[in-house]
């Protein structure tokens, strides 16, 4: 579900959020004032991962939730859980960076919606491409973070628990940081 739902939210969020600026006129505003830009793309940057760590918690919260509701007696995974969570913010985290500079570096929210669409058909479908193509979208990585996978053999699917590792979340997090720096430093060059 993450695959589809968390990138298309990223692109709403981050493309209303940057398109209000854009229609309004605020930008020159926003220009005006003695604020760092790069405190102002911070505070965006933080207002739109707030969002979806809202959204992500209430769906952490609600898989025991609908496991207690539907009878499910076994105790509660924590640890995957966390990870679930870990795993789902991390990669939010890096498609806000790179919504947030689309969204700030194209004029026209329509891009930026398209983008998010597409990443979250990319999502949704990825583990039908091979890994190397895998590797490279990051939208992919929902599934790749995810605690618990589904796996096909004999005719019969299980659920399974995989464990991505840590080259995976650090290559996330440095891809994260390479967006975001990008994002930061082109809004601080960029005319308003």
């Amino acid at each position: 579900m993450n695959g589809l739902f968390l990138p298309i939210l990223t692109a709403i969020v981050v493309s209303r959020i940057v398109d209000m600026e854009h229609k309004g006129e605020t930008w020159r505003l926003l220009g005006a004032l003695s604020v760092n830009r790069h405190l102002l793309f911070a505070a965006k940057y933080g207002c739109a991962a707030s969002l979806l760590l809202t959204v992500v918690l209430l769906q952490t919260f609600a898989i025991p939730g609908i496991g207690w509701a539907n009878g499910l007696e076994a105790p509660i995974p924590y640890d995957l859980l966390f990870r679930f969570l870990a795993g789902t913010m991390l990669v939010n985290l890096v498609i806000i960076a790179l919504q947030q500079w689309v969204s700030l570096a194209v004029r026209n929210q329509a891009f930026g919606l398209c983008l998010g669409m597409v990443g979250g058909f990319f999502g949704l479908t990825a583990d039908l491409f091979p890994v190397f193509v895998r590797r490279l979208l990051i939208w992919s990585n929902y599934t790749a973070l995810s605690p618990v996978t589904l796996r096909y053999g004999d005719g019969t699917v299980r659920f399974v628990t995989q464990d991505a590792g840590w080259i995976l979340p650090t290559a996330l997090l440095l891809v994260g940081a390479a967006l975001y720096l990008a994002g930061s430093l082109h809004l601080s060059r960029k005319d308003i």
